[in-house]
């Protein structure tokens, strides 16, 4: 989606107000859309198949979040290169960029609930944030490029 497809975005879905983090939590801040992000970006999984299996999403919910990230121009979805009735997602560069919110959030999440799932990762990402983002992005990159449908 191009920059200006964005602003189309935003107000034909009624941000709630100005505010920076409650326009975010507009476009990405429901459960079920953060889980979809942690699989796509911080797991490089793209097919339908995979995302969300953990937590369980329903296939109806999951599609709707999965149409609502492409619309918002955060992932871009393709036919699966050997199965053209299959689709894949792919993380955009907007998509990209919401890798450090995600990665801060595991540290949260380690650190103030019960959730102690990822306790090893979380002290790496303290003991080098900048490099694991870095790390991150490299990988949902070369995924992407992986995975990519050739022209």
């Amino acid at each position: 989606m191009a920059a200006g497809n964005w602003a189309v975005f935003v107000m034909k879905n009624d941000l709630r107000s100005d505010c920076p983090i409650a326009a975010s939590l507009d476009v990405i801040g429901d459960r079920w859309t953060l889980v979809v992000l942690r699989d796509l970006l911080l797991m490089q999984k793209v097919a339908f198949s995979e995302i969300g299996v953990q937590e369980g999403i329903a296939t109806n919910i999951l599609m709707n979040r999965l149409e609502r990230l492409t619309e918002a121009g955060i992932i871009e979805c393709y036919a699966h290169p050997t199965d053209g009735r299959r689709r894949i997602y792919l993380p955009t560069q907007r998509g990209i960029e919401l890798i450090p919110v995600l990665v801060d959030l595991v540290v949260w999440g380690t650190d103030h609930t019960a959730a102690q799932g990822v306790r090893k990762i979380a002290k790496a990402i303290k003991q080098d944030r900048e490099g694991m983002i870095k790390n991150i992005e490299a990988k949902a990159a070369a995924s992407r490029a992986a995975n990519m449908p050739k022209a």
